[in-house]
């Protein structure tokens, strides 16, 4: 009782918050420059409820619950919780109007489809090391998604001479730039760390229902590599930036989300 009333509360908080300010961007433009409280305070109300539904998701039974649905609605819990925090000194609460709605969405399923019977597991502290850089660098990496996607807005709206409506509320180009790539050099130093406490704690880390998630982390890794490189010595900047940062992120998502709905929903094993 206490998840079904925590989770409706936090999507009815989420998109509350979310298209009070939706409307005020569109209907009053000047107010952008304003901090949006509303947005703010509404949207923190939704993270403490969104809080609680992850803690009972995750800590259930006696032990950890990390399977599909409890680790996503963790995941976007910790996204919110940074880009909230974050926009107390920095421009970024822009990227609350996309990441709200996805947390409501994510509560959403998590609240129809996560299985009446948890599967809980003891984390030796060495997988514990592993499974909070992992999560950390996964939340991270999901901000800089959601952020390339509004570059590709703020670039298609000024290339096109619109630049009115939602565009009011983001930073100038170079701030979004700056912004994106001081998130994704934290999430690939987390992510770094991750895999290197993994190949070091994880056992059989290149087991069969391993073997998958290692190789797309992998490949995600040398992705953002790439990108940060291209970026301290070519440049790279606007759509070059934004594809490599979304092809990563998908890298990321077929690593472990790939991986945990196949395993658990069409193979219906445990993690």
């Amino acid at each position: 009782m206490v998840i079904l009333a925590s989770t409706i509360a936090a999507i009815a908080l989420y998109l509350s918050a979310t298209l009070w300010h939706v409307r005020l961007r569109l209907k009053t433009p000047a107010a952008e420059t304003a901090r949006p409280t509303w947005l703010l305070l509404t949207g923190s109300l939704g993270l403490l409820c969104h809080g609680l539904v992850a803690y009972k998701l995750v800590f259930s039974g006696a032990g950890i619950n990390l399977s599909l649905w409890p680790v996503s609605v963790l995941i976007l819990f910790v996204v919110n919780l940074i880009v909230l925090a974050s926009s107390v000194r920095k421009p970024v609460h822009s990227l609350l109007v996309l990441l709200f709605p996805a947390a409501a969405l994510g509560l959403l399923l998590a609240l129809l489809f996560n299985p009446a019977i948890p599967h809980s597991e003891h984390l030796a502290p060495g997988i514990g090391i592993h499974v909070l850089f992992s999560l950390l660098s996964y939340s991270l990496f999901t901000i800089a998604a959601v952020q390339s996607l509004l570059l590709a807005y703020q670039h298609y709206q000024l290339k096109h001479h619109h630049p009115g409506g939602l565009l009011y509320g983001l930073p100038p180009l170079q701030t979004m730039e700056a912004l994106l790539f001081e998130v994704i050099w934290s999430g690939f130093i987390l992510l770094t760390l991750g895999l290197v406490s993994g190949f070091v704690f994880v056992e059989n880390f290149w087991a069969q229902h391993l073997a998958h998630k290692t190789f797309f982390s992998l490949i995600a890794w040398l992705l953002f590599a790439i990108l940060l490189w291209g970026r301290h010595r070519l440049g790279w900047r606007g759509n070059i930036a934004m594809r490599w940062t979304l092809g990563g992120f998908a890298s990321l998502a077929l690593a472990y989300w790939g991986s945990k709905f196949v395993l658990e929903v069409i193979l219906g094993l445990g993690t």
